[in-house]
């Protein structure tokens, strides 16, 4: 057609050079006729399937289902594998490898003849990864999300992923359920494939990308084994060759409207507090300016209004059935706190894509005068504890302990709260405040999810089942309590969490976002002296990781990722 924009597939596949002849013979040896490299776009199909990622082990099929709707569409499908980042088993984090992820899904897009891409995810760590990398490269781009595991089951009572595995864990260690019952609620609890059913990291960040509009409506929620997820990946196929054609980059897509819109969809569903790394790092690979202000001045007062485990009582089958994301955002919308008019995906405004939704279930998507938490979102805390801010997740702690003023029990690294923590001699109550160090981006790689500390078995013999905690860690999105995390700058590089020590008076409070260290100022810097940093590892990847990785603050991407770099044509060596 005249006047339309060149594939970027065709620097590869056009012509008849010596390069091109390479190109397309290589190709041919799969079977693929000649006619398919005619000009019509090739869809890369980035596909984060691995069995080491039981989350994503079903992402094979759906991948061919994407390929139908690119067939279908008149595209070229081309499926591509990326490091797989499984938060239930890769150690010590999926998190430390979520930038190297990125780098894989960028070079792969970059190096590669495709017009467009499919991200195929599902884990935690996997959605932002590749939506980083992405972002990076600026094609036209779409998600789509393996979708959520059945309901757990046991004892015909509905269990959620992650959330039910603390709390039975702690009433273990209380001496109200025996091992044989915590072992037996283990096959329940993961039924089918699929990502947790809880509103955890995984289904928050699916639910990050559809507010955001860079996947199709209703991506968050249909359970992974619905035949209707299938129809979406058929669909997704379908769109993402006429945002090719329509030359629909991600960075249309990905505006600051399309951020402080997510902010305020996370507030409604009670999401995860890693949300609030992951969406400041893509932002700032599209080249959006997003700090821990946007998420306070955007979010402090969105009420919660998705009853969803671990803030609520329901679980993402009964999300999907009550209507899904639309409904949250259509609420949002009506209520003046959704910007109408930002694009999407589908190439229609967010309202237009929502603006028909219903809600069938106000228990599950609750009123908006029955909120679940009236403030929810994330609270951004500071103080001399945390100068550069420190975040809670309200819906998920206790309202008696948001104002909280108690003696700091300190633990300088997780091996130290293990081994003390099951100790009956040691000194603490309810009204402690528990601290964990050196768990950050730097002191404990990756920044893993050890934040939502255990009580100890002498708290929980009382029935006390929360109390006020602070790391410089994250948590785990099916986690729960009055966890205050993310403390920045961390221990490991110098914060002043790294100067706290037992009996120190600590005091909290959420509704002025204050997080106060009671001691003076001229105690603090006779500690600072005294301080030494950790010897950081010195080759590897690890040594990589911990020279570059950004604070929390700034979303622990590495500072030579930050930025939109583009997908230009690399130079041809042949």
């Amino acid at each position: 057609m005249a006047g339309e924009k060149k594939l970027r597939s065709q620097a590869w596949f056009g012509g008849n050079s010596k390069d091109a002849f390479m190109h397309r013979s290589w190709m041919k040896n799969q079977g693929i006729p000649a006619d398919a490299f005619d000009g019509r776009p090739v869809i890369g199909i980035c596909n984060t399937w691995s069995e080491l990622t039981p989350c994503n082990a079903h992402l094979r099929d759906l991948a061919e289902r994407v390929k139908r709707g690119v067939l279908e569409a008149g595209g070229l499908p081309l499926e591509f594998p990326v490091m797989s980042l499984g938060e239930s088993n890769m150690r010590p984090t999926a998190m430390l490898y979520r930038n190297l992820a990125s780098m894989d899904v960028e070079e792969s897009i970059r190096a590669n003849p495709v017009d467009g891409v499919v991200l195929l995810v599902g884990c935690d760590k996997t959605t932002p990864a590749l939506v980083m990398g992405a972002a990076s490269c600026d094609l036209p781009t779409l998600v789509l999300s393996g979708g959520p595991m059945l309901n757990g089951d046991y004892k015909g009572q509905k269990i959620g992923s992650g959330t039910v595995v603390w709390h039975y864990n702690e009433e273990v260690k209380a001496g109200r359920m025996t091992m044989d019952e915590f072992i037996a609620a283990e096959a329940g609890m993961s039924r089918s494939f699929g990502s947790c059913m809880t509103m955890g990291t995984a289904s928050t960040m699916a639910s990050m990308a559809e507010a955001l509009g860079i996947a199709l409506p209703q991506n968050a929620a249909i359970p992974a084994v619905d035949a209707r997820r299938n129809a979406l990946a058929q669909v997704t196929g379908r769109r993402i060759v006429d945002m090719v054609r329509e030359d629909l980059v991600l960075s249309k897509v990905l505006t600051p409207a399309a951020f402080r819109n997510a902010i305020r969809v996370n507030g409604a569903i009670g999401g995860s507090t890693n949300a609030v790394l992951h969406l400041i790092a893509i932002a700032g690979r599209i080249g959006v300016d997003l700090s821990l202000d946007d998420w306070d001045a955007h979010g402090r007062d969105i009420p919660t209004i998705v009853d969803l485990q671990p803030s609520g009582r329901f679980l993402m089958e009964e999300f999907y059935y009550a209507g899904g994301l639309p409904v949250v955002m259509r609420a949002l919308a009506e209520r003046g706190l959704l910007e109408k008019d930002a694009p999407s995906a589908t190439g229609r405004t967010v309202w237009e894509n929502v603006a028909n939704a219903i809600n069938f279930n106000t228990e599950v998507i609750r009123e908006f005068d029955k909120p679940l938490a009236v403030q929810g979102g994330i609270a951004v805390l500071r103080g001399n504890l945390a100068p550069q801010g420190a975040v809670l997740k309200p819906s998920a702690a206790s309202e008696k302990l948001m104002v909280h003023r108690g003696r700091a029990v300190v633990f300088e690294t997780i091996e130290d709260y293990k081994r003390r923590i099951v100790d009956p001699d040691l000194d603490i109550d309810e009204n402690s405040v528990m601290v964990l160090k050196n768990c950050g981006p730097r002191g404990y790689p990756g920044m893993a999810e050890v934040g939502n500390m255990g009580l100890p078995p002498k708290i929980l013999a009382k029935g006390i089942t929360d109390m006020v905690r602070i790391s410089d860690a994250r948590m785990s999105g099916t986690a729960y309590g009055t966890v205050i995390l993310h403390v920045a700058p961390e221990a490991a590089a110098g914060g002043p969490l790294a100067l706290v020590r037992e009996g120190d008076f600590i005091e909290l409070d959420v509704p002025n976002r204050r997080l106060h260290l009671d001691v003076a100022d001229a105690e603090l810097e006779a500690r600072r002296a005294e301080w030494q940093p950790p010897e950081p590892p010195t080759a590897g990847y690890y040594n990589l990781y911990v020279q570059n990785v950004l604070q929390a603050d700034q979303g622990v991407d590495f500072g030579f990722l930050v930025g939109r770099r583009g997908a230009g044509i690399p130079r041809n060596s042949h």
